[in-house]
């Protein structure tokens, strides 16, 4: 038994609202609250009109005031678009509003296309270059203000909010490792380098003044109903995501199809479905033999499912099925 999370992105599904959207991430934290997950984090990205989380800070205060106990943050912040002086404020109140339950996880990518990145960061090689050291001046922000420190984060100086390092890739794992942080890895959509990326990140940890042994948390996409059928039925929408955003077809999130093969080529089908091969999906027993070995391939200290249901009554009762798997430790 692990912690089991939840990453959301406040998907716009196709026929409703963007304000909808943030309703359904608000439930979806309370739902989980009630039930014993332990974190609530949401994701940035940027110019995607099927995801409603760029202002990531934002909405992170939206869930935190309509709960009580679960940890909310970030899954993660791309901090090469961010100063991280912005990001320690932004942080920092955060920390103010919703003491003790505030994590920062911190990503290299950009988060959206190239263009758009351009508009966020204006020198997008500077930003992914410097992303080490900004780790640090953001640390050194949340820590304690010198007498004579000149740059002062308000709020966030003093907070010693836990940071988490994201990744996808080796580099990550060095990275984390090398600096002591939690490691969260983004399986769900970036297979390839799972294993390697953990063993590197176990092999070469160094503790930190905040953490003493490694910890990997571990990603899945997710959808459990009632049966197989069904699941598979609400998991069409995120296969046609996938599809659409190779395709360069921005758009709302997709309702759910009975037949894909009508969408996809079998190139598209082949691709997509090597990306989420880890995917968790399936009635709650399909889903336990799955999410168990997959627990155990990767010997992770948490998982974090990203569901992307079109139904927000079907997302919000795959939350409710996922914490009546025996793989799941609730967290009180």
């Amino acid at each position: 038994m692990v912690p089991f999370s939840i990453l959301d992105l406040s998907p716009v599904a196709e026929g409703s609202t963007i304000s909808q959207s943030f309703d359904g991430s608000k439930r979806m934290a309370q739902k989980a609250e009630e039930l014993g997950y332990n974190r609530f984090w949401l994701a940035e990205h940027h110019g995607m009109p099927g995801v409603a989380s760029a202002a990531t800070s934002v909405v992170i205060g939206h869930v935190g005031a309509a709960t009580s106990r679960i940890r909310i943050g970030s899954g993660g912040v791309m901090l090469p678009n961010h100063s991280p002086l912005v990001i320690a404020e932004q942080f920092g109140t955060l920390e103010a509003l919703f003491p003790g339950r505030v994590d920062l996880g911190l990503g290299r990518a950009p988060g959206t296309d190239m263009r758009t990145a351009q508009a966020l960061r204006r020198n997008i090689d500077a930003g992914a270059q410097s992303f080490p050291q900004d780790i640090v001046e953001l640390q050194h922000l949340f820590s304690p203000a010198d007498d004579n420190q000149i740059i002062l984060a308000v709020p966030g100086h003093g907070a010693n909010i836990p940071i988490w390092l994201l990744g996808s890739s080796l580099y990550s794992a060095h990275l984390a490792a090398m600096l002591g942080l939690p490691y969260a890895f983004a399986s769900h959509f970036a297979p390839e380098a799972l294993m390697d990326a953990i063993a590197i990140y176990r092999e070469r940890f160094t503790p930190s003044a905040t953490l003493d042994k490694p910890y990997v948390m571990v990603g899945a996409m997710g959808a459990v109903a009632e049966t197989d059928e069904e699941a598979q039925y609400h998991f069409t929408s995120a296969q046609q995501q996938f599809v659409n955003l190779r395709r360069n077809v921005r758009g709302p999130f997709p309702r759910p199809r009975r037949d894909m093969d009508e969408f996809w080529t079998p190139m598209e089908k082949l691709n997509v479905e090597n990306t989420l091969r880890y995917a968790v999906v399936g009635s709650p027993a399909t889903a336990e033999a799955k999410l168990s070995q997959f627990i155990k391939d990767t010997e992770a200290d948490e998982v974090i499912i990203s569901m992307p249901i079109h139904d927000i009554e079907a997302r919000l009762k795959s939350v409710e099925l996922f914490a009546t798997l025996p793989s799941f430790k609730k967290v009180s």
